[in-house]
């Protein structure tokens, strides 16, 4: 499976924060209300995430931390930690960048809208809780990799 890439993850997020603020200035006014617990599944992602994360590290620092034994971490649990991250990062980069997309017309308007002024704290957390998933998703996946081979040592395909 190959890296993901962040600029790949910030072309996505850009893409999709130019066409948000497009649909956004065009429709906003048949957009349903954006509460501040829009972002909580966002956040609780980024807790999770952070956790995979902090479990393959302890598993990792420890000489036999990572095995098939019961008191080891399992190589494939590492690997399915890895896919979470992954998905973790595009949704992040997704979700982060329709946010900020909405927030490029929420914010100028906050002062004269009601509707934009009610959004506004909404919107803000749900597009750095965004960035926030993609950065911590792409933590775990970085963290979850297999170190390269000691120098020598050829690597068996």
């Amino acid at each position: 499976m190959k890296r993901t890439s962040l600029g790949a993850l910030i072309g996505v997020g850009v893409f999709m924060a130019a066409a948000a603020a497009i649909l956004t200035t065009r429709f906003y006014g048949s957009m349903m209300a954006i509460p501040v617990t829009v972002s909580a599944t966002l956040w609780l992602m980024v807790v999770v995430c952070l956790g995979l994360t902090w479990k393959v590290d302890k598993a990792t620092d420890e000489d036999h931390g990572i095995g098939l034994d019961n008191s080891q971490l399992n190589p494939m649990t590492i690997a399915q930690f890895m896919l979470v991250g992954k998905a973790s990062a595009w949704t992040g980069a997704i979700v982060g960048g329709l946010y900020a997309g909405v927030a490029v017309y929420v914010i100028p308007n906050a002062g004269t809208l009601v509707a934009a002024s009610d959004d506004l704290v909404g919107v803000l957390a749900s597009a750095i809780g965004g960035v926030a998933m993609s950065a911590a998703g792409l933590r775990l996946e970085r963290h979850c990799e297999t170190p390269p081979p000691p120098d020598g040592l050829q690597a068996v395909h």
